[in-house]
Parts: C-alpha cells; sequence; structure tokens
C-alpha cells in the first residue's frame, strides 16, 4: 500500500523550535504519528521549512535507525549537517563509512525549504535525494537506507563542538508523501 496525495501526512501548521541550550550537547524531535507508513521497500518523500540560529547548527536531521547500539547496523543512514554556513548531506553506510552526497549553502537566520526523498531498502536498492530551495543538491542510489528494525526521521540540533553558544533549529509544517510535489 503507497501513500496517496489524498493520504500525505501534514499536520497543520506545525512549527517546532528545537533549543540546544549553551553546553548542551543535543536536542531533537522524532518520529511521526503515522509509523505504519515507516517501512521497507517503499519511497517516502519529506519536506519542511527549517531556520537555524547559526551556519554551525550540526546535525539537523537525521533518517535514523530504531534500536540502539548492536541492534543496528546503521545508526543513521542519511544525515544532515549544518557547517559552515552550508546544508552537508551525508550517507553512512554500515560500519561508519561516511560518504558525502551532497552540500549547498546555507543562510542562518533565514527560511529555507528542504525536501528528502528515500526509497527503503535492506539491501542496495535503496536511494536518497535532497532538494534545498528548489534545487536537487544530492542524489545517491544502490545503498543501503533501511536498518534491521526499521527508521523514522528525526529533526535536531545536536553534535555541534561549539559550547558557549546555543543552537537552534526552527522545523514549520513538517510532511509525508508519496512525490517531491506531496510534500513541496
Amino acid at each position: 500500500m503507497s501513500l496517496t496525495r489524498s493520504r500525505t501526512f501534514r499536520p497543520s501548521r506545525t512549527v517546532l523550535g528545537l533549543v540546544a541550550g549553551t553546553g548542551s550537547p543535543r536536542c531533537e524531535g522524532h518520529s511521526i504519528n503515522r509509523p505504519e507508513l515507516l517501512r521497507n521497500g517503499t519511497t517516502l518523500w519529506f519536506g519542511w521549512d527549517s531556520l537555524t540560529k547559526t551556519g554551525n547548527a550540526q546535525t539537523v536531521f537525521q533518517w535514523k535507525s530504531n534500536g540502539a547500539n548492536d541492534q543496528n547496523q546503521q545508526n543513521y543512514p542519511v544525515i544532515m549537517k549544518v557547517e559552515d554556513s552550508r546544508l552537508k548531506v551525508w550517507y553512512v553506510a554500515p560500519g561508519e563509512q561516511w560518504t558525502s552526497i551532497g552540500s549547498a549553502r546555507w543562510s542562518p537566520g533565514a527560511w529555507h525549504s528542504v525536501q528528502l526523498g528515500i526509497t527503503t531498502s535492506s539491501g542496495t536498492g535503496g536511494s536518497a535525494e535532497v532538494w534545498l530551495d528548489g534545487t536537487r543538491i544530492a542524489l545517491r542510489t544502490g545503498i543501503r537506507t533501511w536498518d534491521d528494525l526499521g527508521n523514522k526521521p528525526r529533526w535536531g540540533t545536536y553534535g555541534s563542538t561549539i559550547s558557549d553558544v546555543s543552537s537552534t533549529n526552527w522545523v514549520d509544517d513538517p510532511a509525508m508523501g508519496d512525490t517531491r510535489g506531496d510534500v513541496d
């Protein structure tokens, strides 16, 4: 069963303010209220608008594996970071093998439109595609994107090495659908 446009998950004007206070390593929000839609062998699109307080908010999104430590082969197959005023997209293969799959300029203090397309696969039939402000900035195919216990979206601000300032990632109107058009 695939999603259809009429079943697109889009909460009504949801704005999440994810703030890691000074000296705090993380603040995050994760999953969706329709977890049955997250499964192996499907294509999912996630879309949201995001604003960070700084150009070094660090990790702002993970396609996070369920379970912990030895329960998964990949902690986070797809991860996005804001570093040096750039949105950087990574594919992380089993064994923590990081591969940069794209990046683009990120203006702190400005709203940005982000769409992520994931074809889920517990083998090598998966893909990840990221669009930022209407431009595709990353595409990787032939990858593993579904872990043993499944995956879920996770937004936040964490992993920063800057400890003397707070980090904020505002996430507006997150959505999930079948196509980029469903979530754009």
